[in-house]
């Protein structure tokens, strides 16, 4: 097949769309494997050193292993960290995002490599990460290797690697419908239907992979609970108040760890965070790995107040020192486990003192999970849709969208305007986060899309039959080239004028008859509308030529005056890069 056929239809992703099913269907395959991998090299390394095999059973090893496995690995992790290049430990959820706001997506296969083997690292030493985060990393590496070999369009690539974040999400948690969701509420922060459908498909597959060695059954076990009756749903409010609060606590104290190892070393960063996930799991041994067990005794109502109480104080702190400190795991999972215990730790608060006024108090540790992750990811459609999928029950819709909105407000609005968790990381690097909208919309469309190909390359001094046999195929423009490099854009009319004006002329200087003349600056083939509005203003040129290079083969013409049909980007949104 012909790539240039390829990338002219996928510059817009609706006259595009048969391919880019077929392209996110196999990144969602890739993205599948890639988590079941992760997900197997974890699991083995824990069965070979935890009591019976379990990979959750941190809390059966003794106390010395508790303190001692965490700092060990921190430091294992610290001083690989220190050998490796700054551009090589990027990893995670936000460093996803950077690429896709400032690199077009386009994430290195380095760095995924060093997300792969850091997270299983930090989860198999009982750091309190998640694997999620991870995945959304690794699931998005494939999805933009892929559009990076075939050289697509950036607006292509950047749905590629959300398809890639997606099906991550639906492999690990067995979740296809919030890993959509989360790919475009989080990851990519837009909404189009065009970008929807292949984000369905890489979602579908990739669930389909994990499904095939795991199962169907969720990541979670739900006992069948009692759902709330609309006499409850005060109680429902304020828990989610209650939680939206918790979410601020843990984010403020997740920013503060950032900010105490921002000029520490890396070795000592990571042996650090060690320390304090070593120190908590003394006490707490609950805290250590990815605490699904935990979220399962609290849903079954198993676990008393004191526990749950416990364990989310503990998973919180030693959460927020592990990720701020640097630790390559996410915090998606302890999300849900500090949720869990929280809400159920409210549920029996208000059992033991209003008892018969709640419906079952495991509930709330359910409408916790949802709670917890709405507020600190700032995504409350991700978390409904998590909930939903995770339970199965259609009952759990009405009590968890009202906690998952009071949750979400209250962190947001009741607290200084808080971002999302994943913002105030960003804004902590000194990148931005939010967009403004025209900014996205140009992102959308693929610079190809929009060139105007009725041009004629001529050197700058051409023979007359060679400049009308030019015009004989009544060109647009005529791009002036010196050196096979472009010089100027003219009309064509003009050269046409100049030649019935001046019969007698054999050999014509483009750059001296009379002529309007455009200054041109090149553009990559695969840039979007929103790199072409960027070139203009940058280069301070009147005509973009885009172009690809070895071989060089120029596509087409872009003018400031074509350009005006789109939105332009507000200066204060364009001096941000």
């Amino acid at each position: 097949m012909n790539l240039d056929f390829l990338r002219l239809r996928l510059s817009r992703i609706d006259t595009g769309m048969p391919w880019l099913a077929l392209l996110a269907l196999l990144t969602g395959l890739l993205a599948g494997t890639v988590i079941v991998a992760f997900r197997l090299l974890v699991e083995g390394a824990q069965g070979l050193f935890l009591p019976g095999g379990d990979p959750e059973n941190y809390e059966a090893l003794d106390v010395l292993w508790r303190f001692t496995l965490p700092v060990l690995g921190g430091f294992v992790l610290g001083l690989a960290y220190t050998a490796l290049p700054a551009g090589m430990r990027g990893v995670g959820v936000v460093y996803v995002r950077e690429r896709l706001l400032y690199h077009q997506g386009r994430l290195p296969l380095i760095n995924g490599l060093v997300q792969f083997f850091g997270a299983a690292l930090s989860i198999v030493a009982g750091h309190s990460v998640g694997r999620e985060g991870p995945a959304v990393h690794l699931g998005a590496t494939p999805g933009s290797l892929l559009a990076q070999y075939l050289t697509l369009p950036h607006n292509a690539t950047r749905i590629l690697t959300a398809c890639g974040a997606a099906g991550a999400i639906g492999a690990a948690f067995n979740t296809p419908l919030a890993g959509v969701v989360f790919a475009m509420e989080v990851v990519l922060r837009e909404y189009t239907i065009a970008g929807f459908l292949p984000v369905i498909l890489a979602s579908v597959s990739a669930t389909a992979v994990s499904r095939l060695v795991y199962g169907d059954s969720p990541a979670f076990f739900v006992p069948h609970l009692d759902l709330a009756p609309v006499a409850e749903l005060p109680w429902v409010f304020l828990a989610g108040i209650f939680l939206g609060a918790l979410s601020v606590v843990f984010v403020r104290l997740l920013e503060w760890f950032t900010e105490v190892g921002r000029e520490r070393p890396w070795w000592l960063r990571l042996t650090l965070a060690g320390l304090a996930v070593g120190a908590v799991a003394v006490f707490v041994p609950q805290v250590m790995g990815i605490g699904y067990d935990t979220v399962d005794a609290a849903l079954a109502g198993e676990l008393a107040l004191g526990t749950l109480a416990g364990v989310t104080a503990a998973k919180l702190v030693a959460t927020a020192a592990g990720v701020g400190l640097g630790l390559p795991g996410g915090l998606i999972g302890p999300t849900l486990v500090m949720g869990a215990t929280a809400g159920g730790t409210l549920g029996l608060v208000v059992h033991a003192f209003y008892p018969g006024r709640i419906a079952d108090p495991a509930l709330y540790a359910l409408l916790g999970m949802g709670a917890m992750m709405g507020a600190v990811l700032q995504a409350p459609l991700a978390a409904l849709t998590a909930l939903l999928e995770l339970t199965g029950e259609t009952g759990v819709i009405l009590p968890g969208m009202l906690a998952i909105v009071a949750a979400s407000l209250t962190a947001s609005e009741a607290f200084a305007h808080r971002r999302s968790v994943f913002a105030v990381l960003m804004a902590a690097r000194g990148l931005d986060y939010d967009e403004h909208p025209a900014a996205v919309a140009l992102r959308q469309v693929g610079a190809l899309s929009a060139i105007d190909r009725d041009f004629s390359a001529l050197p700058q001094t051409v023979e007359r039959a060679a400049a009308k046999a030019a015009l004989a195929c009544k060109p647009r423009w005529i791009l002036v080239m010196e050196r096979d490099v472009p010089q100027c854009l003219m009309p064509a009319v003009d050269l046409l004028t100049y030649l019935e004006a001046h019969p007698e002329a054999d050999l014509i200087d483009l750059m001296e008859i009379p002529a309007q003349r455009l200054s041109v600056a090149p553009l990559d083939f695969q840039a979007t509308l929103d790199d072409a509005w960027r070139r203009l203003r940058d280069s301070h040129v009147e005509t973009l030529y885009v172009v690809r290079h070895n071989p060089t083969h120029i596509y087409g013409i872009l003018t400031a005056q074509e350009m005006d049909r789109f939105p332009a980007l507000p200066e204060s949104t364009t001096n941000q890069r």
